[in-house]
This record gives C-alpha cells, sequence and structure tokens, in this order.
C-alpha cells in the first residue's frame, strides 16, 4: 500500500453551525474521515464551533477544538500541536474557504502543513465564477453563457447585454446563499445588490437562466495516480431553481438516457481532471434540456458534498472514508472494495438495483 508514511497527524475542518436550509451531513463525513484516518494509526486534531455533532464527541478524535473556525483558532492549535497535514474537504464551503483564508495569510507555509484531498488551484477555479468559466471553455465544457460582475453598474451592463430572464451566483457562499433567479429587469437590482453583499469578495457571475431544465449529479472519487469512479447518478425530482439540499432527489437518476449519462459522465471526468491534480472527492452538477439534449454544467464542488452523504447512504459506498484514504496515499485499485468486502477492489463503481429518495423535513417545532 502506497501510504504516505509521512503523515502522521492531520487537521480536519469542520464545516461550523448548522443551520435551517443546511443539514448535517458535513458532520456524517467529518465523522467518517477521523475514524478513516485514525484506522492508520494516524493522529486525527478535529476543529468544529458546533458542539452539537458527532464529530465533537471525545471518542470521535485524538484533540477535539470547539472553537470558532477562523485564523486564529488555527494558529492556536498548530501552536500546540505537530501537523502535518490539512483536510479541508469534510467541512463544505466553510472549510474551503478557511483553508484558502490560511494559505493567503501565509499559515500552512509558516507552520509546513499541507493541503490533501483538494489543492488550492481547484478550490479557486471551482469557487471564484470566472476561473471557472474560463477553465469550462479551455475544457470544451458547456456552461451558460454569463459574465462576472464586481459592481453593481458592471452587473446592469451584463444584463442587457445577455437578457431576461437571469440568474444571479455569488462567488465563495454555501448552499447558493444570496443566489437567484430573476425573470423581470424591475427585480434585477434588489437581487444583484442581494448577491454582490452575500459574497465575501463582493463578486457575481450574471448568468442565463436554464430555469426549468432538469438537474442531475454525479458524485466522482480520484486518486493521486488518475483512477477515477463515479460512485452514483443522482437526479433531482424538482427542476432546475430548486436548490439541491431543499429538493427531493432520487438515487440512481430515473430519467435519464444512457447516452446523455456517458456524455455526463466523460464530461464530469475531463473537469476534475481539468481542475486540479489531487487526490479527493468531488461533486459535478449539470443541468439538461430534456427537448434538446443540451447539457451545461452548473457548479463542480472539490470536495465531499452534501450529496456525497446521499449517494454513500443510497449505494453502501463510503465516500468520506474512501476520501480520506485516497487523501494520504492509497490508491483505488490496492483498496478492498468496501462494499463487497473481498473479490474486487474499490475502483469498481456500485451498481444500484433499487433507488433511494432523499425528501427533506423542516422541523420548525
Amino acid at each position: 500500500m502506497p501510504r504516505d508514511k509521512s503523515i502522521k497527524s492531520i487537521l480536519i475542518i469542520g464545516s461550523g453551525p448548522i443551520i435551517i436550509g443546511q443539514a448535517c451531513e458535513f458532520d456524517y463525513s467529518g465523522s467518517q474521515a477521523s475514524r478513516s484516518l485514525r484506522e492508520e494509526g494516524i493522529e486525527v486534531t478535529l476543529i468544529n464551533s458546533n458542539p452539537a455533532t458527532i464529530m465533537t464527541d471525545s471518542v470521535t478524535a485524538d484533540n477535539i477544538y470547539l472553537k470558532p473556525l477562523t485564523k486564529k483558532s488555527i494558529i492556536q492549535i498548530l501552536e500546540k500541536h505537530k501537523i502535518d497535514a490539512v483536510l479541508p474537504t469534510m467541512g463544505g464551503q466553510t472549510a474551503l474557504n478557511l483553508a484558502i483564508d490560511c494559505d493567503k495569510a501565509g499559515i500552512w507555509e509558516k507552520y509546513k502543513v499541507r493541503m490533501i484531498g483538494v489543492n488550492v488551484d481547484a478550490i479557486n477555479t471551482t469557487e471564484d465564477r470566472e476561473l471557472f468559466r474560463l477553465k469550462m471553455k479551455e475544457l470544451n465544457v458547456g456552461v451558460c453563457k454569463g459574465e462576472i460582475a464586481k459592481s453593481y453598474l458592471r452587473g446592469k451592463e451584463i444584463a442587457q447585454e445577455i437578457g431576461f430572464p437571469l440568474v444571479i451566483r455569488p462567488s465563495f457562499t454555501l448552499g447558493g446563499s444570496g443566489g437567484g433567479f430573476v425573470e423581470d429587469e424591475k427585480d434585477f437590482d434588489n437581487a444583484l445588490n442581494h448577491g454582490l453583499n452575500k459574497s465575501p469578495v463582493h463578486e457575481v457571475l450574471v448568468e442565463q437562466s436554464v430555469l426549468g431544465w432538469k438537474e442531475y449529479e454525479l458524485e466522482l472519487l480520484r486518486d493521486n495516480i488518475g483512477n477515477v469512479i463515479i460512485i452514483c447518478s443522482i437526479e433531482n425530482f424538482d427542476a432546475m431553481g430548486i436548490h439541491t439540499g431543499d429538493s427531493i432527489t432520487v438515487a440512481p437518476a430515473m430519467t435519464l438516457p444512457d447516452t446523455v449519462y456517458q456524455e455526463m459522465r466523460n464530461l464530469a471526468i475531463k473537469m476534475m481532471n481539468g481542475i486540479g491534480d489531487f487526490a479527493g472527492g468531488c461533486n459535478v452538477q449539470f443541468a439538461v434540456n430534456q427537448s434538446t439534449g443540451e447539457v451545461r454544467v452548473i457548479e463542480v464542488n472539490p470536495r465531499v458534498s452534501r450529496s456525497s452523504a446521499l449517494a454513500s447512504k443510497a449505494t453502501g459506498y463510503p465516500i468520506a472514508r474512501m476520501a480520506a484514504k485516497i487523501a494520504v496515499g492509497y490508491t483505488l485499485d490496492e483498496l478492498p472494495n468496501p462494499i463487497t468486502g473481498e473479490g474486487t477492489t474499490a475502483a469498481f463503481e456500485p451498481t444500484l438495483d433499487y433507488c433511494v429518495v432523499k425528501i427533506p423535513r423542516w422541523p420548525f417545532d
């Protein structure tokens, strides 16, 4: 097994508070990853600001810090513990943003901590809407027509150029926060200002709307020698316009022709290989025009996502657990298949002969 023996201690960054519209899937992935790494004899240090999680139970990790998810907290941990690597892909967008902040501040470099499971280029490419759009054009992958606005006036100009309906997508936000569809020009000003204010970098992508198109997702895993597998396809019961986290979703996809699935599969692998050279999990979202068969990429998350938890439970393939293994150097073809246990390797894609449905629940009581 090619595990990287130089990694003896890892810091896992959690996702912070769980709020309405953001479920507990990152707690699931963080707990799974911690157990997976400790099996390898690696010391796991974990930071999360939410005490009401499984991952912050004393049995989950070697060192647990209930601290704000800030650079200051990270520095305090690195001063106290010798950390070899940081795994930021288990804590959603919050963890990725914090990892980027620490990288920009030179914290990882100062304390000789390397990032595993993802790299800075991949995070920047997928979260910066303009970099993402340019990278997709470079890879010849279809995206919606749109441009970046860093100011109110530029946003207005782009809207006039593209025409309505439009969608506004703020950069570096969790769960589509601050984004939305705009059908009429009279609603655009408020939506644009809201999106700019929600983005931590005051930046939004203004693009053509695909409201009403079918929405699909693919969950991928890639190791450090280039093996890529599709764990699961997921279909959103609601069309484009309802966030995946709020939609009923079905695994595997029910109404997807095999030709379109194969096209999406090839595109997903091309995109994952194109955004950066890292071993870890990835979630890709597509919009498909059922009338024409046209496929558009909506976004790529270079991390374990909320859909990854659904895919794990649907297939029995523990994505976060395996993502942690490959992040420390194992390859998929050398790990035992977590579903069959023997006979095949983890590089075999799961087959579903049943369907799993996720229905959101809103426990306001």
